[in-house]
């Protein structure tokens, strides 16, 4: 098919012999159909080559997404077949089967479902993505075919050979409990939910258990969804295999543990190495699992594409080259701040400095920069790795986090004494750290002479590229949220829609809006007679400081986000 549709779009002038030159090169690079290359490319549109198709072979076309398929129909074609083909059962009449298929050509595949079903097939064509939705729609994911034959086999185990002691018994059979989580149902399942998770481009998996109920939830661009619910009695299984995974005592039920995996998974047909940081807590009905992914790839260290505005991210690269003073990046846990943090390091990264991090834990390794990895139990806090490393010649000191007085007086000593200091405090905004800070303990002059800079952040979701569409906003309300009445009259909004590319969800992707306030003199000498933040603000943002509502705001004007995102996270 992958020549014949070139051909075919070729002849109705829809692409040129160029764009399909391109099209078969960027296909031999990455794979997938033709048809579905020459759309990501943005050559023609899926209706276009349905269009087409329909008339070259003289089948009828259908748009899926406005036609409901009743569920008798659909459990005449196993989800296997339906998937391996990607084709969806329309109606059935008498003895004929019709089905919507992508590729009317597929002569093997028509063949293949007669054979199977008995029945007289008639082929009818949709767009790929149309077909891809009704087969998560009406059979689940692929995933979920998956899931469904490692439960199959669950069922069909033997019921696990742990016994269930009551909370008075202490002993632990260790010998049982490794044999359970070793069992093949149980490793399948849970390499299923690690491979699962990259695929979907998760940030964290939660393994829940609750009285009656097991589960198993996925962060996607900071939302929480729920993926599957395996049986009560893998409970136990899963939650040991993982801390099998994670080097973790199996043992130890009541107090919590930390653990990593190293793991190698494909993604996009490459095989990619991923770290996953696991942390197991004892709840009310046993151990609640969660797992970080860190994926080195998605750690975007160009600060062009953090989400900065130009004049906020020239400010925050002037700081950051400075020879001495401290840099600032605040906001709540999982805003992007070790993010921001690895891109400024990178950007200064080079052979005639000497950089030092302590962190908590060490995320990505990075060439060139001496990481610290923090373990409170030996003593080896931020203080203590802090005063070390100021008798190990460094040039910048990156500190994970300021946590109290100790580590922020020896930061501020640091900053005054020639080293370039960046680290991180969790505060509502950038003017609000000000206070912060000299509640722990540090003298306004202190804090007034360190500070060079202080970013505050947040994450929002993108609108999805491929579905995003426009919506009417009433330019009143747009004024409410903080546009001028010139803008709230031309500017034009969008809303999620949800399509396969996004898992329905509307939103692929995350953005960073900063809040970027540069220590100026007016500033300092505010600090020093001790001004409030709303007073800090109100200067800061009379000096051009863009504010996390003005960046939510532009990021609204690029078309790149939704009016519901940016108030989501962010206040006038």
């Amino acid at each position: 098919m992958a020549l014949k549709i070139g051909d075919l779009l070729m002849r109705e002038n829809l692409i040129t012999k160029e764009q399909l030159d391109k099209a078969l090169e960027t296909q031999r690079q990455v794979g997938g159909k033709l048809g579905s290359t020459l759309v990501r490319l943005g050559y023609v549109s899926e209706e276009d080559i349905t269009s087409v198709l329909s008339r070259q072979y003289g089948y009828p076309s259908i748009n899926l997404s406005l036609f409901e398929i009743d569920p008798s129909v659909i459990k005449i074609l196993p989800p296997e077949t339906a998937m391996k083909y990607q084709v969806i059962p329309i109606n059935k009449t008498g003895g004929t089967l019709t089905i919507a298929m992508a590729d009317p050509t597929n002569l093997f595949a028509i063949e293949d479902i007669k054979f199977m079903l008995n029945y007289n097939v008639e082929p009818v064509v949709a767009s790929e993505s149309a077909i891809r939705a009704s087969l998560d729609k009406y059979y689940g994911t692929s995933t979920d075919l998956e899931v469904k034959k490692v439960l199959d086999k669950v069922a069909l185990a033997e019921e696990s050979n742990v016994e269930v002691m009551d909370a008075e018994q202490e002993q632990i059979d260790l010998e049982s409990l490794t044999k359970a989580s070793e069992d093949a149902p149980v490793i399948q399942l849970v390499n299923l939910i690690l491979t699962d998770a990259l695929k979907r481009g998760a940030s964290d998996i939660h393994i829940e258990p609750f009285e009656r109920e097991f589960r198993v939830r996925y962060r996607i661009d900071g939302i929480l969804y729920v993926v599957m619910n395996p049986p009560m009695r893998m409970r136990d299984s899963i939650t040991n295999r993982v801390k099998i995974l994670a080097k973790m005592d199996i043992a130890e039920k009541r107090l919590p543990q930390d653990g990593r995996i190293k793991m190698k998974a494909k993604k996009d047909n490459r095989l990619k190495e991923i770290d996953l940081r696991v942390s197991c807590l004892p709840t009310l009905f046993g151990e609640k699992i969660v797992m970080r992914l860190l994926d080195k790839e998605n750690l975007k260290l160009d600060m062009t594409k953090l989400g900065f505005e130009p004049e906020s991210l020239r400010k925050f690269e002037h700081a950051v080259t400075k020879p001495y003073g401290m840099v600032l990046v605040t906001g709540p846990t999982g805003s992007g701040k070790t993010n921001t943090l690895y891109s400024a390091i990178s950007r200064i990264n080079t052979t005639e400095t000497n950089i030092m991090t302590a962190e908590d834990p060490v995320e990505y390794n990075m060439v060139g920069i001496n990481q610290v990895q923090m373990k409170d139990q030996i003593g080896l806090n931020f203080a203590a790795a802090l005063r070390s490393f100021l008798r190990q010649d460094p040039n910048i000191v990156l500190v994970g986090e300021i946590r109290d007085f100790e580590t922020a007086e020896i930061a501020v000593k640091a900053a005054l004494t020639g080293h370039l200091v960046l680290s991180t405090l969790h505060t509502n905004d950038a003017p609000s750290t000000i206070s912060r800070l000299m509640n722990m303990g540090i003298e306004p002059f202190l804090v007034a002479t360190s500070v060079l800079l202080i970013a505050a952040q947040r994450l929002i979701r993108r609108l999805c590229a491929r579905c995003k569409e426009e919506v009417y906003t009433p330019p009143q309300a747009l004024i409410d949220i903080g546009f001028t009445p010139e803008e709230a009259r031309i500017i034009r909004t969008y809303r999620p829609k949800g399509c396969h590319d996004c898992n329905n969800t509307g939103y692929r992707g995350r953005v960073a809006l900063f809040e970027v306030m540069e220590i100026s003199d007016d500033i300092r000498d505010l600090i020093l007679v001790g001004a409030s933040a709303m007073e800090i603000r109100k200067k800061s943002v009379e000096e051009g400081m863009i504010t996390l509502r003005g960046s939510g705001l532009a990021k609204i004007r690029d078309g790149m986000t939704s009016i519901e995102e940016v108030l989501r996270e962010t206040v006038r």
